[in-house]
């Protein structure tokens, strides 16, 4: 019997949605104790000769409301050593879940002057955001909130009904801005964030702009992405968030 590494512990895939040929989503039962929306832990596998392999994946659940359950959406990488196998899995199957929950991009991580909150996000990062998106209360506090999905294609807009679920429940307080770069679709933007940024579109989309005074912008998704919108961001007059200097944009790196 192979070791299991001391930093996992099994779980159970217990349901499965395909979105597309490579982006799905699974829910795993395994108590790995609370987190906090918008925070990542790591999925791990053994391959045949016994050697693991793991990766940062962020939760899309809520721990407030399926404490014992946890949501992935993960695409794959046919040359990766782990998503392939992530996406063989069906229910019933194992799959080992780190004991440690990471990750600052949480609400309680916002200085208190954010009146407007700016979620920028590519493909499966718009993830740990619905995770925050589900704890109405934890988000109250602001009287905007702006969700920017950005992806290739149309069909990867994931998640569609609970975007609308969360767009009814929010009254109005919550707006979705899909982006689309490789095709046209009527009624989406079309492009990458940080030139619709820069052009203002994307502000223009949601009726509502982005200053220093009131905003707060956080980024996760493709590495360049975030890159390039943070010297956008810096262009638009906002500022890098320290701990030690509250600033105005932040982002989640874990690739």
């Amino acid at each position: 019997m192979q070791s299991i590494p001391r930093d996992v512990v099994v779980g159970e895939v217990i349901k499965r949605v395909d979105w597309t040929d490579k982006i799905f989503t699974i829910w795993v039962r395994s108590d790995v104790g609370p987190y906090k929306a918008g925070q990542f832990t790591k999925l791990a596998l053994p391959n045949e000769a016994g050697e693991w392999t793991k990766r940062a994946y962020s939760m899309v659940s809520s721990h407030q409301l399926t404490p014992n359950e946890l949501e992935f959406l993960i695409i794959t990488d046919d040359n990766g050593t782990l998503t392939p196998r992530l996406n063989q899995l069906s229910v019933g199957d194992e799959v080992y879940v780190g004991k440690t929950i990471s990750g600052f991009m949480t609400i309680d991580e916002i200085p208190d002057y954010a009146k407007d909150l700016w979620l920028l996000s590519t493909g499966t990062a718009i993830g740990p955001y619905l995770s925050i998106l589900r704890e109405k209360e934890a988000v109250q506090r602001f009287r905007k909130i702006v969700l920017v999905h950005a992806v290739r294609y149309g069909n990867e807009l994931v998640y569609p009904e609970l975007t609308q679920q969360l767009i009814h429940q929010y009254e109005g307080r919550l707006l979705h801005v899909p982006i689309i770069s490789r095709e046209q679709e009527s009624e989406v933007l079309h492009g990458r964030i940080p030139k619709l940024l820069l052009s203002g579109e994307i502000q223009a989309e949601a009726a509502l702009d982005i200053s220093v005074d009131y905003s707060w912008v956080y980024m996760c998704g493709n590495p360049q992405m975030v890159r390039d919108t943070a010297e956008t961001l810096k262009a638009l007059g906002l500022t890098k968030h320290l701990r030690k200097k509250p600033g105005h944009f932040s982002s989640e790196n874990y690739w």
